[in-house]
């Protein structure tokens, strides 16, 4: 997976070190030039900036850098770490939302049903996936699929990256709350393994809604919310303007969250952000996946069920 590299606001310095970088390297054609030397010490000084600077990012450079257009999304996880994967589309009721994709396929030889929200890379692909705001038949077709797993005895895996579900008129027509409550009845039921790794934004009750599992990781620059900081800030103060300032009072983010075991795991980034060394993350979400599907199999249904139930019943507890 490649793409062309996109800086936030708070790279200026690095994009500056990275450009003159590619500009030594077009030298390396000219024989009577050796620029490696340089080429190295320049890469080990952004590399190092790049270190100090992701070291100390706040909540809402943290959600700049979830939101970035390069980081993996669902797709480029399918195609990483899913063999013989074969969607399976439709609710039964409606019709097929193409923000929330979902299949079979198997991951290291073991078969799982896997699902998640796809926000599309480009114009096009954003428009066809809704920008991952999945309408009320994408989380019937979610309730379908984990009744499928649970007929067949088979781990479900879901990846959340929404910025909530879509709030459109249609969607509300058709029963909106309703999927999304029924959603996440049946993940706290599921009688089989159930993990969701938060690849993105985690956004509202639309990424809850396939979040109510075992094991709730998220990745080190992800986000997590009951709604967006630019949300926030125009529900508090009337000013969205205000959303630096909402995301540090929201505790969005996977550090805080595990703090306050709304998580379980945190699953560590390359140095940059996901988005500079996708095919590592990707291996290292894999890698995770897999660890915690060992964890859970030994546990019987009734042992999941109640284990997951009381996790999410003791959420906010230690606060009182």
């Amino acid at each position: 997976m490649t793409s062309a590299r996109t800086y936030l606001d708070f790279e200026r310095q690095i994009a500056a070190l990275d450009s003159k970088i590619d500009e030594l390297k077009s030298l390396n054609g000219d024989s009577s030039l050796d620029v490696s030397k340089e080429v190295v010490q320049l890469q080990e000084k952004a590399d190092k900036q790049l270190k100090a600077i992701y070291a100390k990012l706040g909540p809402w450079e943290k959600t700049q850098v979830a939101r970035h257009p390069n980081r993996p999304h669902f797709i480029n996880y399918i195609n990483g770490l899913v063999c013989d994967f074969t969607p399976l589309a439709g609710d039964r009721k409606f019709g097929e939302d193409h923000a929330l994709i979902g299949g079979l396929g198997k991951i290291k030889g073991r078969s799982v049903v896997i699902m998640g929200h796809e926000k599309g890379h480009d114009t096009e692909t954003r428009l066809a996936h809704n920008f991952g705001m999945a309408n009320p038949e994408g989380y019937r077709k979610a309730v379908r699929l984990m009744e499928l797993a649970e007929r067949f005895s088979l781990p479900v895996i879901s990846l959340i990256d929404t910025a909530g579900a879509y709030p459109g008129r249609g969607a509300e027509e058709r029963g909106q709350a309703e999927a999304i409550a029924r959603s996440i009845d049946k993940g706290l039921s599921l009688k089989t393994p159930f993990m969701s790794v938060i690849i993105g934004e985690g956004g509202s009750g639309g990424a809850v809604a396939i979040a109510s599992s075992d094991c709730v990781a998220m990745l080190e620059h992800s986000i997590y919310s009951v709604i967006s900081p630019e949300g926030c800030a125009s529900i508090l103060w009337r000013d969205g303007a205000k959303a630096k300032d909402a995301a540090k009072a929201m505790k969005i983010t996977a550090q805080d969250l595990s703090k306050l075991s709304v998580i379980d795991k945190i699953i560590k980034e390359p140095l940059g952000g996901a988005h500079r060394q996708p095919d590592a993350m990707i291996k290292s979400v894999g890698n995770a996946i897999v660890k915690t599907l060992k964890e859970l199999s030994p546990l019987d249904s009734d042992a999941l069920i109640s284990r997951r139930r009381e996790k999410f019943l003791n959420i906010g507890r230690s606060l009182l």
